[in-house]
């Protein structure tokens, strides 16, 4: 049986939700009719992105003042998103990640205790698997790995299992895979500095804001030469995290699911089909692999859509793109 919220259960706190994915969860939980307060230090996200519900600005390393805001606004869920995740850059600063991921997330989990706060839903990365051993990845495909960003989202996992398995903690842990495309209706995007993600690159090459786009290797062992990604849209991702909530409220167990589109799209497909959504030229640069790029990353999603009753909406690659582009011009015209 469904547990009924009343009027005043329905506060969720957002940690990070100032950032890309974490906006979108904020405004389809207002959708909703829960209300999102977000805390974000607004170390990569954005003050503009915090358009639904209350927002806090701080550190969830700061366990005192993260205490006094779960006494404030009594939230009956925690959303986490409150993550560094450039992969290159953990790689040069493996002590800010570790510090930022892994303590930011234990001090959560000691302050979600110590409020009796018992229901987290967690940002995870298909980072976690590292080189992929089969594809599709499952949630059963071993996780070893490869850079300090993938090691610390394994270490938040771990950590909140054996939370669970010592309190009354539930989690779900959803594995995304690559996050891509916007609000559709342009409220907000995504919007990094610097911009490491090939699908808004791309559209900035479209839209004169950089001169070219670098392919990086050319002879992987696909039909094209060329990386294959699975493309998540963020509306989507937004989407499995109420569901996930849901989940829990009505009493469901612990989870560790994966969240993609389950088809590969290769760099080539994917610029392909930006010039085709904004009808403008890309000018492309072929360079070096880049060490540790595997040749596919393809999600295999079928656990979230049994236990979540999740489906992807608006993962098809044009219309992510569509989506991507609208945002993009209305965005950088303002900015």
């Amino acid at each position: 049986m469904d547990l009924e919220l009343s009027a005043d259960d329905k506060t969720i706190l957002v940690a990070g939700g100032a950032g890309y994915v974490g906006s979108h969860a904020c405004k389809l939980l207002a959708a909703e009719g829960y209300t999102p307060v977000v805390v974000d230090n607004l170390s990569t996200g954005h003050r503009w992105a915090v358009q639904w519900g209350e927002f806090e600005e701080g550190d969830i390393r700061n366990a005192e003042w993260l205490e006094q805001i779960f006494i404030k606004y009594q939230p009956i869920a925690v959303m986490h998103f409150a993550a560094m995740f450039d992969v290159a850059e953990s790689v040069r600063k493996p002590d800010v990640y570790y510090n930022n991921n892994v303590i930011g997330t234990m001090t959560l989990l000691d302050v979600m205790q110590k409020c009796s706060v018992r229901h987290l839903i967690f940002s995870s990365t298909c980072s976690t698997y590292g080189s992929p051993v089969t594809i599709p990845l499952d949630e059963s495909h071993p996780q070893q790995p490869i850079n300090p960003y993938g090691m610390s989202k394994l270490i938040a996992e771990r950590m909140m299992a054996d939370y669970a398995k010592a309190s009354e903690l539930k989690f779900v842990a959803l594995r995304y895979f690559n996050a891509a495309g916007a609000d559709p209706e342009a409220l907000i995007g995504e919007a990094h500095e610097p911009e490491s993600h090939l699908i808004p690159i791309a559209l900035d090459v479209a839209s004169g804001r950089r001169e070219k786009i670098s392919i990086f290797g050319n002879d992987y062992d696909t039909p094209d030469g060329t990386c294959i990604r699975d493309y998540i849209h963020v509306d989507d991702l937004a989407q499995a995290h109420l569901l996930a909530m849901n989940h829990l409220i009505n009493g469901g167990e612990s989870q560790f699911l994966n969240l993609g589109n389950e088809q590969g799209v290769s760099v080539r497909d994917v610029i392909a089909s930006v010039k085709k959504v904004t009808a403008c030229p890309i000018e492309i640069e072929e360079v070096e692999k880049r060490p540790g790029d595997p040749d596919q990353l393809i999600s295999d999603s079928s656990l979230a859509r049994k236990i979540l009753g999740w489906q992807p909406a608006r993962s098809g690659i044009d219309v992510l793109i569509e989506d991507a582009w609208r945002w993009h011009q209305k965005h950088f015209k303002s900015n």
